[in-house]
């Protein structure tokens, strides 16, 4: 019988996540507004208790069903260049372990956020309700496919490396819009920022390396 896990944030968390900002901070000119939902969040909670210690280092962290947990970097970075605005629609494309997506949520956007991994699915779905991020959205589905049911999303976020863009995704972009997706079929990808224009014309934009597990296609069911 597995013990239930109680969630604490205590004095120590918090200065190691100020410790963590700070040090993004000195790395790059982030936003403000998303360094300071990144120090509220406890990052902690979405690691296993084992793991804790590396919750608040810069670095990723593999979580459940091969995945990873983004560098903190990553995720401050990838949110830059999206753009986030107060009531935004955006869908996520790999919820993972729901860090991301909570980072959009509090920075006032509605979360659309789509998982094929069946397990990994059902955990994040639950920690994010004990969050009180109870209004995102979550979907387990083929990324690729999207969410065409709720689209256009003004913004699209993809948390895994792609060795395309996927069209479905393009189509449901609103324009104007924004899309951020790690783009390259080797060890490292690069950041690649979509603006769609009002005409819907696409400008690309490359933002630098980053390492991501793949986008694949398809839903894994739990079979536990």
């Amino acid at each position: 019988m597995h013990k239930k896990r109680i969630y604490a944030d205590n004095w120590r968390h918090r200065g190691l996540r100020k410790a963590l900002i700070d040090d993004l901070r000195q790395k790059a000119q982030f936003d403000e507004r998303i360094l300071q939902v990144m120090e509220n969040i406890p990052r902690h909670y979405f690691l296993d208790d084992a793991f804790e210690e590396w919750a608040y280092k810069d670095t990723a962290f593999r979580i459940e069903a091969d995945q990873t947990i983004s560098q903190p970097y990553t995720v401050a970075f990838q949110t830059q260049l999206l753009d986030v605005k107060a009531e935004d629609k955006i869908l996520e494309v790999g919820t993972g372990s729901g860090y991301q997506a909570c980072v959009l949520y509090k920075l006032g956007a509605k979360v659309y956020s789509i998982e094929r991994q069946e397990k990994l699915f059902h955990k994040t779905e639950a920690l994010l309700k004990i969050l009180g991020c109870n209004k995102i959205r979550t979907y387990l589905g083929d990324g690729y496919a999207g969410l065409p049911r709720y689209a256009p999303f003004q913004k699209v976020i993809v948390t895994a490396g792609a060795t395309e863009i996927p069209k479905a995704l393009i189509d449901q972009l609103d324009a104007p819009g924004i899309m951020v997706i790690p783009l390259g079929s080797g060890d490292s990808q690069k950041m690649i920022r979509l603006i769609k224009a009002k005409d819907g014309s696409i400008r690309k934009e490359t933002h630098g390396d980053f390492r991501f597990v793949p986008l694949l296609k398809g839903v894994v069911k739990d079979n536990t």
